[in-house]
């Protein structure tokens, strides 16, 4: 069932795990789709043609924009936007001696001993690491969804964006600059939902649960098993089930919903 049937979507950070799960299933559903990524060749390599694979480095104004004006010229504009980008980590935030010190506070507690080692990023987190986080999560959600909102004004068609949030925005599971630009995120989606509305221009989230993609895959093993625990389903979301979420709310399906948040995370919390 082609949902999307002449749409022209447009998927950042749509390389490799979620947004490439994303990718595929809007062009599934029917759309045409722009995959915006730092890896120009990895983009590409997502879909085929009509697909185009465009680089864009989302945390730089300049690349932004450029790059929308090559979705405008390849697509001819832009019906749906998923910011999918984002980043758990950078150099300087203390996540080396984070997981440093939560595997020796571990190994302390499994012999029997009162933990004496303690687990402070906001000891460790220099300011690099903490603007290298938002730069992309939360500065490039905006700076792309500003770059789609020019666009789909231009139209006067409407539109809708779709921004993946995180669990962590709202348990604050995760890395300080990481639980706070996810939040960050779901604020903007709110707002923007309100704002644009009159535009015909829907905003909504999808906040996916632990999911196997390359972040989780540098994680250490008991972290990673400590986190599909978590879960009622004892596992790790699939991307494609992700994927799902966010075809739903592109879409015409979800034509009522603005400033909604969708929470896929088997059950590990409750909304």
């Amino acid at each position: 069932m082609e949902r999307l049937k002449g749409k022209r979507a447009v998927v950042t950070g749509g390389a490799q795990g979620i947004g490439a799960a994303i990718a595929r299933r809007l062009a599934a559903e029917g759309a045409t789709v722009a995959v915006l990524d730092l890896d120009a060749a990895a983009a590409g390599a997502v879909l085929p043609s009509p697909h185009v694979g465009i680089a864009c480095n989302v945390a730089d104004t300049a690349s932004v924009d450029a790059a929308f004006a090559q979705v405008k010229e390849a697509l001819g504009g832009v019906d749906v936007l998923v910011n999918n980008a984002g980043r758990g980590s950078a150099a300087g935030d203390g996540m080396d001696r984070y997981y440093a010190a939560q595997a020796e506070r571990g190994a302390q507690i499994a012999r029997g001993e009162e933990p004496t080692t303690f687990v402070d990023q906001t000891i460790y987190c220099e300011d690099e690491g903490w603007s290298g986080v938002l730069a992309v999560t939360l500065d490039g959600t905006f700076k792309c969804s500003r770059a789609a909102v020019r666009l789909m004004a231009e139209q006067g068609s409407g539109g809708s964006i779709v921004n993946i949030g995180s669990t962590s925005g709202v348990k604050g599971d995760g890395p300080i600059p990481y639980c706070a630009a996810k939040a960050a995120v779901l604020g903007m989606t709110r707002a923007m939902a309100r704002e644009l509305a009159d535009r015909g221009i829907r905003v909504n989230a999808v906040n996916p649960g632990a999911t196997e993609t390359p972040i989780y895959a540098t994680l250490p093993s008991e972290m990673k098993d400590m986190i599909a625990a978590d879960s009622l389903m004892k596992r790790l979301a699939h991307p494609d089930e992700i994927a799902g979420a966010v075809a739903f709310l592109a879409g015409d399906d979800g034509s009522f919903a603005t400033g909604s948040v969708v929470t896929v995370n088997g059950g590990a919390y409750f909304t």
